[in-house]
């Protein structure tokens, strides 16, 4: 039995944090599904970028829409929802066998109205309308800003995939977010049953202080800020808040594991799966992490509920002269820039592209 089969089998989703056409019309990510136990897929407009830049797979697609009018966001929108929408059809069977537990799929809205919480939730509300499947969620950056956006996105019964969550504190109030949405619709008489997860992003913490960390606590900081998360995701679960709301009909949000990928070419490849094992939650992991882990990855003690282990981590940090509050907060918004920066990448491709191909 592959380690992604034992993985699974623990209670925990593992998704494939990568979309292009080629995965689709390959067959390659139906073999994922079966070989590699994946049961979702994530997406960012990083992911889009360098699938059109890399491969003439949407040439065809982008001629079509150029013949039609289409450029810049409305024809990266296109051409998303076309690849989203079949990767939701291949899904759809896991979603519907798990009552809508698994089998999702995330398109991300545009960072450029992270200020605007009226625009992100109508561009939400829209984006999967036009999707027209009940597996895709909307991803909305749990800041401050986005935080609103979240509550009425879920309120308005669009399923929402937090993401650009780095610290407890984050964690907790994308979690709040969530739970007035609900609420809310149980008062409204609504059915309260919107999907969510809640994506905390992993290595990018011992990225970022890599070069303060002594040796003997490289690579620690980012698995210690995810057991302390976890901690509060499982208080969190068995309040009576969120007891009430499951009562009622709800469904919890799921703690989702994001940048998975070991980037300190010195350690384990499959780092952070091993060590983030745990049920009732999602690891989302490039491709090379999750063909890694299913060749010869190995699963071993389930994270702890509590664990003083990571306590003590975070408190040798704190020696060390890191501020992790400070830090949290540092790396949510340079993601959000860094989220920026990554659209109008995408916007330059997709108009580089357009005009090669328009020309020839």
């Amino acid at each position: 039995m592959r380690a992604t089969e034992k993985l699974h089998n623990i209670g925990q989703s593992l998704w494939l944090d990568n979309i292009t056409r080629g995965l689709l019309t390959s067959g390659t990510l139906a073999r994922y599904i079966q070989a590699l136990s994946v049961t979702g897929l994530t997406s960012n407009p990083t992911i889009f970028d360098h699938a059109i830049k890399n491969s003439n797979d949407y040439d065809a697609a982008i001629r079509q829409k150029i013949k039609e009018g289409r450029s810049g966001e409305a024809l990266f929108f296109e051409l998303a929802l076309e690849d989203l929408k079949q990767a939701a059809d291949l899904f759809r069977p896991i979603h519907d066998l798990t009552n809508g537990v698994d089998g999702w799929v995330s398109l991300e809205v545009s960072p450029l109205l992270a200020h605007d919480t009226a625009a992100t939730l109508a561009a939400a509300k829209s984006l999967h309308a036009r999707a027209g499947r009940p597996n895709l969620f909307i991803k909305i950056p749990g800041t401050k800003e986005g935080l609103p956006a979240i509550e009425e996105a879920i309120f308005a019964g669009v399923p929402v995939n937090v993401t650009l969550l780095f610290s407890r504190d984050q964690y907790v109030a994308a979690a709040e977010a969530y739970l007035r949405g609900i609420e809310r619709r149980i008062a409204a008489g609504l059915n309260p049953e919107v999907g969510s997860v809640a994506s905390l992003f992993v290595s990018r913490w011992d990225v970022a202080v890599k070069e303060k960390a002594p040796e003997a606590l490289r690579n620690q900081l980012g698995i210690a800020i995810a057991g302390q998360v976890y901690e509060s995701y499982r208080i969190e679960l068995n309040s009576p808040r969120w007891q009430r709301m499951l009562n009622a009909g709800g469904c919890s949000q799921r703690l989702l594991w994001a940048s998975t990928g070991t980037k300190d070419p010195k350690a384990s490849d499959t780092l952070y799966v091993r060590a983030l094992a745990a049920p009732f939650t999602v690891n989302t992991m490039p491709e090379v992490t999750l063909k890694a882990f299913g060749d010869h990855g190995e699963i071993g003690e389930m994270l702890a509920e509590s664990d003083d282990d990571f306590n003590e981590v975070l408190t040798n940090f704190s020696k060390a002269g890191v501020n992790v509050d400070a830090l949290g907060a540092q790396l949510q918004a340079e993601g959000a820039e860094s989220f920026v920066k990554s659209w109008n990448d995408l916007l330059e491709c997709i108009a580089s592209k357009s005009k090669v191909l328009k020309a020839a």
